[in-house]
């Protein structure tokens, strides 16, 4: 048992599915916790492709961190940026704010998404990995549409409405699936001149199939599927170039204003701040019981985390790992404060994979059980909304899928930033470019300018 008469204090970084999970396991358990993270809320990120194709508003997935954790009279929360760690000394450095020392460090900073060494593809390509990403997205999608609307040049249309997700992974499938059913279900009916079922969606993926960890009977349904809805699956398809025109794969350029990055993470820099060994993703290499090697009071979980699983595989980066080790992580600690022995080497309950296509289309790989389709979709929506933090934000993401299902609608089709539309004069530098003159003209109907 802890002999200091004053209570631990336990410092957590990042209010994500791991941190929340280890700041809920360790209250009442007689230390002194602080919680710090970039933002005030908790995000959802598993729905976050859904704000980003306004199916829902940023509202529904996230939840201010402090509401969660009210009734947490041991827990403090601070809303800044953890810039480094001295372990020597046992403090945290918070940008802007200050030093905050701990007796036990528990880092969820989660994973940002890696560029392979091309970070110049960042000035050309959208991520999903925030709220702020989500509404960039958001942007990109609908301006698109108003820009074709307004457009008088064919070629030009058929770019505006050409979308590039790079990435054939869960976020890369939902968000082409997504997309398409936007154009061919929801926008169809909001426009004149352009006909937004002609909308190309473009699916890249380096490998050789989607969905590369489910099973491959899974990975073929959901080519199928995303076929049905429009979707162009390309597989062996490495990208070679991003720039302002569009993107290079296979040897073949696609003229696109929007290329949308699902590609490969990279951990936040946490082994950097301790000096600690790390996988190739940067991910901090971690001992059975999520401590760090060398820093027996230093604690990684979820993505920013490298650890195998029973199958000798590192964990996969998905919201149940992060979750779980939390909790365990949070055990770790009040077994240590309250004197009793450590809790057996983590592992890992593997619940399950699951990923959405499109309306009624999903796949769900549940051990030895494999879902498709309906089944496999309205399991899914269970697990989500059971998933999803607060009861407010469980009922309105039920009544926006509702609605959603019966009219095809999408509320949240709202671009916040309209005087920047068919601004593709302004660069990414906000340098003005000299304007070409442009017929202004407008055809009388969506036969005459629709993409071919």
């Amino acid at each position: 048992m802890e002999t200091d008469a004053r209570r631990p204090r336990v410092v957590i970084v990042g209010a994500g599915f791991g941190g929340l999970a280890a700041a809920r396991g360790l209250t009442g358990r007689g230390a002194d916790i602080l919680l710090i993270d970039r933002t005030n809320h908790h995000l959802f990120q598993p729905l976050l492709y859904q704000v980003a194709t306004a199916a829902l508003a940023e509202s529904d997935i996230a939840s201010p961190i402090r509401a969660i954790l009210r009734r947490q009279a041991d827990t403090t929360i601070l809303m800044g940026e953890v810039v480094g760690v001295d372990s020597a000394r046992r403090i945290v450095v918070v940008q802007d704010i200050g030093e905050f020392p701990y007796d036990y460090l528990i880092l969820a900073t989660g994973a940002a998404y890696s560029w392979f060494g091309h970070d110049d593809w960042a000035a050309h390509a959208t991520v999903l990995k925030s709220l702020d990403d989500a509404a960039e997205v958001r942007y990109r999608l609908l301006s698109a549409f108003e820009r074709a609307e307004r457009c008088s040049d064919p070629d030009e249309i058929r770019r505006l409405m050409t979308f590039v997700v790079v990435g054939g992974g869960p976020t890369g499938v939902e968000l082409a699936g997504s997309i398409a059913e936007l154009a061919r279900s929801t926008l169809v009916r909001d426009f004149r001149r352009i006909e937004p079922r002609q909308a190309r969606i473009v699916l890249a993926e380096a490998g050789p199939r989607l969905l590369a960890a489910f099973p491959q009977p899974l990975s073929h349904y959901t080519v199928r599927a995303l076929a049905s809805l429009g979707v162009e699956v390309w597989l062996k398809a490495a990208v070679e170039e991003i720039d302002a025109e569009g993107v290079v794969m296979a040897g073949q350029r696609i003229a696109s204003s929007s290329v949308f990055w699902c590609a490969g993470t990279a951990a936040r820099p946490a082994a950097i701040w301790l000096g600690a060994d790390a996988a190739r993703n940067g991910a901090v290499k971690v001992a059975p019981d999520c401590s760090v090697p060398g820093h027996d009071d230093v604690f990684a979980l979820g993505d920013v985390a490298s650890q195998d699983g029973s199958n000798g595989r590192p964990l996969p980066g998905l919201a149940a790992v992060a979750e779980q080790h939390g909790k365990y992580v949070a055990r770790v600690i009040a077994n240590r404060i309250a004197g009793r022995p450590p809790p057996p080497p983590f592992r890992y309950r593997d619940l399950g994979s699951l990923a959405i296509i499109g309306r009624s289309r999903a796949v769900a790989w549940l051990g030895r059980l494999q879902l498709t389709g309906f089944p496999a979709w309205l399991f899914w929506l269970l697990v989500h909304l059971l998933l999803l933090a607060g009861f407010r934000n469980r009922l309105v993401v039920y009544v926006n899928w509702s609605w959603a299902w019966f009219t095809y609608g999408r509320g949240a089709r709202l671009i916040t930033d309209p005087d920047t539309i068919g601004d593709e004069d302004e660069d990414k530098d906000g340098d003005k470019k000299e304007e070409e003159p442009k017929d202004r003209s407008l055809p009388a109907s969506r036969s005459a300018i629709g993409p071919k």
